[in-house]
């Protein structure tokens, strides 16, 4: 048969081979398409590339982005960029972090922010701290009103999981919560430095914003609730897998976590 449609023996035994051996990516593909699923169209090929070598493929992203558009694995966050206008300085509080976000150790740095959620006919409010050395949210609370017991609570929360925060700078918006004698009192008590953006400039805390941005790109505009406790359970849920499971190129591939548990393994 190889004489006759004149096939030499190597080039069948080759395709032979193939045939048998089938899709070289197949594992790869279904790697991606479970960590597609754990991350609920989250992730894109930059961050599928960084969990596949975690789980010992040796892939190239472009590779792997190839793999996604053959398999209709797109990325389905869509970020929405935010933009401000140059405002004033607080009377409160100055400006201490000047948009200089960086931070050299944990509980140096943090921010905090309200952002509202429209659903079912109620609001719902979530007030968090975000350590800005590796971007977890350290405390949060969620309440159906804007109220400053809310941001009591959540300074509480965050004092009791970092004791040792003294000295580190809290920045804000200008926001009446934080323009509130008792919110002062409680920083003073505990050492902890109030920082606040001029007025009207989210680019002054646009870690906040950006947190925010994500949180609804991934969460709220992403997935389906059957009612406001439903969403609430499922903000829950998300904040838990962004602090513990969802990975930042930044941070090395790791967690927010990961990252600060093994920062402070190395030092």
């Amino acid at each position: 048969m190889l004489n006759y449609f004149g096939i030499s023996r190597s080039t069948y035994y080759a395709r032979l081979a193939a045939i048998k051996k089938g899709d070289k990516y197949a594992d790869e593909r279904e790697a991606i398409r479970t960590i597609v699923a754990i991350n609920k169209g989250r992730y894109g090929y930059r961050r599928i590339t960084v969990e596949l070598h975690k789980l010992g493929f040796c892939i190239n992203h472009k590779v792997v982005m190839r793999l996604m558009k053959e398999e209709k694995l797109t990325c389905q966050v869509r970020l929405k960029k935010y933009r401000s206008y140059r405002g004033s300085e607080g009377k409160i509080a100055p400006n201490i972090i000047n948009r200089d976000f960086n931070a050299t150790k944990p509980d140096q740095k943090w921010a905090t922010d309200i952002t509202e959620f429209h659903l079912f006919g109620r609001k719902v409010y979530l007030s968090p701290i975000l350590d800005m050395y590796n971007g977890e949210i350290v405390a949060y609370e969620i309440s159906e009103r804007p109220v400053l017991k809310q941001v009591l609570s959540m300074l509480n929360k965050a004092f009791t999981m970092r004791p040792n925060s003294q000295g580190c700078i809290l920045h804000s918006d200008q926001g009446w919560q934080y323009q509130h004698k008792e919110y002062q009192e409680t920083l003073k008590n505990h050492a902890i430095i109030q920082s606040m953006s001029r007025k009207g400039n989210c680019l002054d805390n646009s870690v906040m914003e950006n947190f925010f941005g994500l949180l609804k790109s991934e969460l709220l505009y992403l997935e389906d609730f059957t009612s406001c406790e439903d969403f609430i359970n499922k903000l829950r849920d998300y904040i838990d897998y962004y602090n513990t499971k969802r990975i930042k190129l930044k941070l090395k591939g790791m967690s927010p976590v990961e990252y600060r548990t093994h920062s402070q393994k190395v030092a």
